[in-house]
């Protein structure tokens, strides 16, 4: 069992277990198996707040329209946009498209995190990412992963009001740690055991190549660490509009300027298409969702409903049925629509 300050006087051993873990134990992925610095960057973006799993259909295809900086720099944003459909938290794929636009503009990419956290999207975890992994720059990796695990060797009860607190606490530990000699596979390998063994209920902990290193595992108590203050969700209803005439379908397109869903379609909003929420909510319901998104959990009802009186705002476009597959929709919205048209056909079909 180890202090902070035994763990870091026997960091050595710390680090050639977890070294040697990692190298016998590590996934098999796209970024490592043939790594580059682009394919780097690029699962960087897509796994922030995003699971391996699901990621990695997303990269494939990425990878074989947008090859590298250059082909990403060069693309318009709605195709860029399109190929990030279903990903969600879209400000991921702009940042990502102007930091290559950003990049193909300079004679050579930045080799140190200060200069990559200068571009767009890039926080401290993402720079030392990138930087450790590509040119082996010292940097550690502090994200939720490295956290519970750091929290848990050193049983460190100090309690965080939230994951970004509690990460800028524990990065001294972590740069102490720092095999500074193989940084990127010291970071990657303490992203894995965080991913595939350390995980945040039921940890594997008899698996856990540095368990003698842990006070939690030891003690049998790793679910008590870290010790995050839970997040209060802030219950918020919508109500949205299908309204649809001759094979056309109502949709709202968010204006280009909009911080969130800009240049995206989805379902209008009762107020969007002309009505009042009660005028909506009394048509047919054909479906109702819920889903979280940061700290709000939202329930959305889609109810059927007529065409706004009138001329339609700018904001507002009837869209065949037949091209939903063509525009870029907000991922939860593509899913919606199309439940509700596979919903139809089967019903032709019986």
């Amino acid at each position: 069992m180890a202090s902070s300050a035994q763990l870091v006087a026997a960091k050595a051993d710390f680090q050639r277990t977890l070294l040697a873990w990692y190298r016998a134990h590590a996934r098999s992925l796209p970024w490592r198996d043939a790594p580059s610095l682009y394919k780097t960057v690029v699962s960087e973006f897509m796994l922030q707040q995003t699971q391996v799993k699901t990621v990695l259909p997303y990269l494939a295809r990425w990878l074989a329209q947008f090859p590298d900086f250059a082909a990403l720099a060069a693309a318009p944003e709605a195709q860029v946009l399109k190929s990030w459909e279903g990903l969600g938290y879209y400000s991921r794929a702009r940042n990502l498209h102007r930091l290559a636009q950003a990049i193909a503009a300079q004679p050579e990419p930045p080799r140190l995190p200060a200069a990559w956290r200068e571009l767009p999207g890039v926080g401290p975890y993402t720079a030392a990412a990138i930087t450790s992994i590509s040119f082996s720059h010292p940097a550690a990796c502090v994200d939720g992963n490295v956290v519970r695990i750091l929290a848990r060797l050193t049983a460190d009860a100090t309690p965080f009001r939230d994951s970004a607190s509690a990460a800028r606490a524990f990065t001294p530990l972590a740069e102490a740690l720092l095999a500074t000699d193989n940084p990127g596979d010291h970071n990657q390998a303490m992203m894995e055991l965080g991913a595939t063994v350390c995980f945040r209920q039921k940890p594997l902990c008899l698996s856990c190549p540095v368990r003698g290193c842990c006070i939690a595992g030891q003690r049998g108590d790793p679910e008590d660490f870290p010790q995050l203050a839970a997040k209060k969700m802030e219950q918020v209803a919508v109500t949205r509009a299908w309204i649809e005439r001759e094979g056309l379908l109502l949709l709202h397109l968010t204006p280009a300027g909009a911080r969130r869903f800009a240049n995206m379609h989805e379902l209008p909003t009762a107020a969007q298409a002309g009505w009042s929420d009660d005028d909506v909510a009394r048509g047919k319901l054909i479906a109702k969702k819920k889903r979280g998104i940061t700290r709000y959990q939202i329930t959305e009802s889609i109810h059927a409903a007529d065409a706004p009186r009138g001329k339609l705002p700018a904001d507002l476009a009837w869209v065949p049925l037949t091209e939903i597959t063509t525009i870029t929709l907000s991922g939860p919205h593509r899913r919606w629509i199309s439940e509700e048209l596979s919903k139809r056909r089967r019903q032709m079909v019986i």
